[in-house]
This record gives C-alpha cells, sequence and structure tokens, in this order.
C-alpha cells in the first residue's frame, strides 16, 4: 500500500489545471478563485479506500461549502489497465456515490505527475493565497469511521478557515498507488 510523501512540496503553490469533468465541463483552477479553500483529492473508481471514505468527503464539503471550501476530485488511472477506472465507470461513480463536487478526469496523468501524486486518495489542501498547507490523511480510521478519534482533514480545514497555522503533525494519506499508464521504454 502507497504512501504519500507529505512533507516535499508544503508550501509550494498550486499547480495549474484543466480537466474535463464527469458532467462534460472543463474545470481549471480560475473556477475556483473565490474559494478561501481549494481541496484536490486524486482518487478512483476502484480503489477500496476511496470508497471507504467517499460519504465523509460527500459531507466535508456539505458541512464547508459555505465557508467557501471546494473539493475537487481528479482520476489519474490508467483507464486501459484498470477499465473500473474509465470515464464512462467515473460517471456511474460520480452517481452511485452521490458526490457533490467536481470529478475530472486526468486521462493523460500529467496532472497527477506535476503534483507528485502517489495513492488514493492522495490529498492536497490549498489555502487562499493557492499555497500548499496540508497534505495528508482524511482521518485516523479509513476502514471504520465509528473508529475515527482524528479527523485530521477537517481540523486542517478549519485551521486554515481561522487564518491559522497547521499546528498537528500532517500524517501521510494511504491507499491504492496510481496506475501508472506503462511507458514505452520499458
Amino acid at each position: 500500500m502507497p504512501v504519500s510523501n507529505n512533507i516535499n512540496n508544503l508550501g509550494s503553490h498550486l499547480i495549474p489545471f484543466s480537466l474535463e469533468s464527469t458532467e462534460g465541463k472543463i474545470y481549471s483552477q480560475s473556477n475556483f478563485e473565490d474559494k478561501k479553500i481549494l481541496v484536490i483529492i486524486f482518487m478512483c473508481n476502484h480503489c477500496p479506500y476511496v470508497k471507504a471514505v467517499m460519504e465523509r468527503l460527500t459531507a466535508l464539503q456539505n458541512k464547508f461549502e459555505s465557508s467557501g471550501v471546494q473539493l475537487v476530485g481528479i482520476n489519474s488511472n490508467d483507464p486501459v489497465t484498470y477499465p473500473d477506472d474509465s470515464f464512462d465507470n467515473m460517471i456511474t461513480f460520480y452517481s452511485d456515490y452521490k458526490m457533490n463536487f467536481p470529478y475530472l478526469c486526468d486521462d493523460t496523468q500529467i496532472t497527477a505527475r506535476e503534483y507528485d501524486a502517489v495513492c488514493t486518495p492522495d490529498i492536497y489542501v490549498y489555502d487562499a493565497k493557492r499555497i500548499l498547507k496540508y497534505r495528508g490523511r482524511i482521518d485516523d480510521n479509513w476502514k471504520d469511521d465509528t473508529k475515527i478519534t482524528s479527523k485530521d482533514l477537517e481540523k486542517a480545514i478549519e485551521l486554515l478557515l481561522s487564518d491559522k497555522e497547521i499546528d498537528f503533525p500532517q500524517i501521510p494519506s494511504i491507499g491504492c498507488s496510481i496506475k501508472w499508464i506503462p511507458s514505452d521504454n520499458s
């Protein structure tokens, strides 16, 4: 199970993107300029780690939407090797999980590589100046939400909304590896 390296890019600026959503709309960072916090989640359809936390993610979007927080999901997995992660299946996943935030397709994997994304879910939280302030786990129990004792992502968002620094250790997210498109030079 891959673990994201959450230290290397803290303090970096948001990396621009322009990707198609399950609704057929192209989204870029400019669509979210009015948001105080932007949460980018590299995710996919088939990963059990992602499926286990989808209700938590939609609940976070509901809780913080009126405070200017926007979640954005990005699927970068190779749909040839993993057909469950195809664009058509993204549309089904979006509907089945009643997603309330955009779900974007990174079919070239350029965005995932630029972000140095490692696993699904891999979470990046940007402040109003679009500086990366948090890259870590959602909480401390991805398997069982009744046993959660630390809601790390929620705490990070609350601190940033209060214009405070994140004052707790950022524990890397764990999940399935991103399924990279095989390179031609293998």
